[in-house]
């Protein structure tokens, strides 16, 4: 990822989701706040209930990678909260669902630099 770092701590997290404004999806919700630096800041939140860790870990993985093929098409200084819906099933987890659910999200939001992708 060339313009992004992670939220790691709890803090950081509350910080996003409480001030930042909210987007949602089909499969995804995004909550995004300005972070005035250079580059963005990007956190992943799966809940416990969608499954065990490795189902978890794969729509984490699935996410990271959809971001990162969109990260130079999108603006930066954001801090960006990616969120599983916990109620979509993980058979509904595919590569070109979440980067629909992206594209359109980041079209809401005006984050993309161009209309189409």
């Amino acid at each position: 990822m060339l313009y992004t770092d992670t939220l790691k701590k709890n803090y950081e997290f509350k910080k996003v989701l409480t001030k930042g404004k909210y987007y949602n999806g089909n499969f995804i919700d995004i909550y995004i706040k300005k972070n005035n630096r250079n580059f963005n800041y990007i956190g992943i939140a799966v809940s416990v209930k969608v499954g065990k860790a490795v189902k978890r870990n794969r729509i984490k993985r699935l996410i990271r990678e959809n971001y990162r093929l969109l990260e130079k098409e999108i603006y930066s200084g954001y801090d960006i909260v990616f969120l599983w819906k916990k109620n979509k099933n993980i058979s509904e987890a595919t590569f070109s669902n979440i980067k629909e659910d992206f594209i359109n999200i980041f079209n809401k939001s005006n984050l993309l630099k161009k209309d189409e992708v």
